[in-house]
């Protein structure tokens, strides 16, 4: 059940943002009276799922969810329609409207991908707002808890503030990870220190390789020892430690966090000690033995990030937004996406920060969807979804609008349209590398499973 509703969120999603990119050529050419033969939902090799023909222009859902197109006449696009190009120039064609037109038309895709992402995270800032841990909270606190084996190779220590990434101040906890991702230096304070740390180069690979293990978060909020349950087995099953006891002492230490905790048990491996633990506001000293191996023999609660803030351990942010501030907060987190995105695909060209290895094709891009239904997360992924597949089609590749683009511009400034033969070549490599790009993905994502 859960991968139906994944996929049926990853599909309606890919079906929105491929209708309204293709309407944003579509309206255009329109515009400029120039004839378009074909509206498709998906590719149609050999034969479609749907189809019916509306004046002068057929509409139709291919087999192929590959994506999309429009067939805009007296165009070189991946149909290859040689024999259409072969004839003299008709008015009504791609080809005979002048440059700054077909300009129009081919960005109009890409316009339309931008605005709407940047309009559905408007809107998601007017209806939702935003909920989230601030960094200066943390900050604020005592530090970050380390407990992962990556973050201990890089020098991190509990305790440490991260002040900034690449210089770049990080606004919400969560995001720590991610601006690792595309940074390179970390500025931290230690007991009121400033100090440099350097990021490996191949951060995103070790990063891949320890995500196999399941590993938790590179860095963690430091939370309190609250004990969750006192197990049968545990050498302290018959002390008087009851479910939301807070360990605040052991033996005389004082311990906030549970990696104060952990540490001080170690202090007092197989002794019989005192631990004092809070109780509905009140203090009560407990009898307790520590293993050989430095353990109570309990487990350890959980917490959700409000259990935190109402045990006064850390101050949440909930930012409403009215509809005139919604709009500059909407497009300040399209622009953060669209640069964090740009920053990605610069450590993928890198071939030592290995990030060529957590390239993905559609399984993971459906993977980030959440399991069960949620509207906030579903237009959250569209939206970035969105602006990421503006991107990705100005880049200057034949066979993507911006290929078109750049050739379109070169005759702009040059006077010179380029030659039918030439568009067709090169609308051939760039299909070529689009289609190796495509099965590196799609190849990376089954490797993945069947790892």
């Amino acid at each position: 059940m859960e991968i139906l509703i994944k996929a049926s969120q990853f599909i309606l999603s890919l079906s929105l943002l491929i209708v309204l990119h293709e309407l944003g050529h579509f309206i255009p050419a329109k515009l400029f009276k120039t004839k378009v033969e074909k509206f498709y939902l998906f590719f149609d090799y050999k034969f479609s799922l749907v189809k019916k023909k509306v004046g002068e222009t057929v509409y139709g859902i291919g087999w192929i969810p590959l994506g999309g197109y429009v067939k805009i006449a007296g165009m070189i696009d991946e149909s290859m329609d040689k024999e259409q190009m072969a004839l003299p120039p008709k008015p009504w064609e791609f080809r005979s409207k002048p440059a700054w037109q077909r300009l129009i038309i081919m960005l109009g895709g890409v316009f339309v991908n931008f605005v709407l992402g940047i309009f559905i995270y408007i809107m998601l800032m007017y209806a939702y707002g935003e909920q989230f841990l601030p960094n200066d909270s943390v900050n604020a606190k005592d530090g970050v808890w380390v407990q992962d084996s990556l973050a201990m190779s890089i020098g991190f220590k509990n305790g440490d503030k991260i002040l900034a990434v690449d210089g770049e101040k990080v606004r919400e906890f969560r995001g720590i990870t991610l601006a690792f991702i595309n940074g390179e230096n970390v500025t931290i304070d230690r007991n009121g220190e400033v100090i440099e740390k350097v990021l490996p180069v191949d951060f995103i690979s070790k990063l891949m390789d320890r995500r196999k293990n399941d590993e938790g978060p590179i860095l963690s909020t430091r939370i309190p020892f609250m004990i969750a349950e006192v197990p049968k087995d545990s050498q302290n099953k018959q002390a008087d430690l009851k479910p939301k006891d807070i360990i605040v002492n052991v033996n005389g230490i004082d311990t906030k966090y549970y990696d104060e905790v952990e540490n001080a048990f170690k202090q007092f491996k197989g002794q019989n000690i005192s631990i004092t633990v809070k109780r509905d506001e009140t203090l009560k000293e407990v009898a307790v033995q520590i293993s050989d191996k430095g353990k109570l023999g309990v487990f350890g609660n959980n917490f959700k990030m409000d259990d935190l803030e109402k045990l006064g351990y850390y101050d949440l942010a909930d930012i409403e937004y009215t509809f005139s501030e919604a709009i500059p907060a909407g497009w300040h987190k399209s622009v953060k996406k669209l640069t964090d995105y740009i920053k990605q695909l610069k450590k993928i060209f890198n071939p030592k920060t290995g990030a060529y290895r957590g390239l993905g094709g559609f399984i993971s891009i459906g993977k980030i969807f959440p399991s069960t239904w949620s509207w906030q997360a579903f237009w959250e992924i569209t939206a970035f979804l969105s602006i990421m597949l503006g991107f990705m089609n100005l880049l200057p590749i034949p066979a993507l609008d911006g290929g078109h683009v750049v050739f379109t511009l070169w005759e702009m400034i040059t006077g010179k349209k380029p030659g039918d033969k030439f568009l067709e070549y090169a609308q051939i490599v760039g299909f070529i590398l689009l289609i190796t790009l495509l099965l590196f993905a799609n190849g990376n994502d089954i490797f993945r499973l069947f790892k």
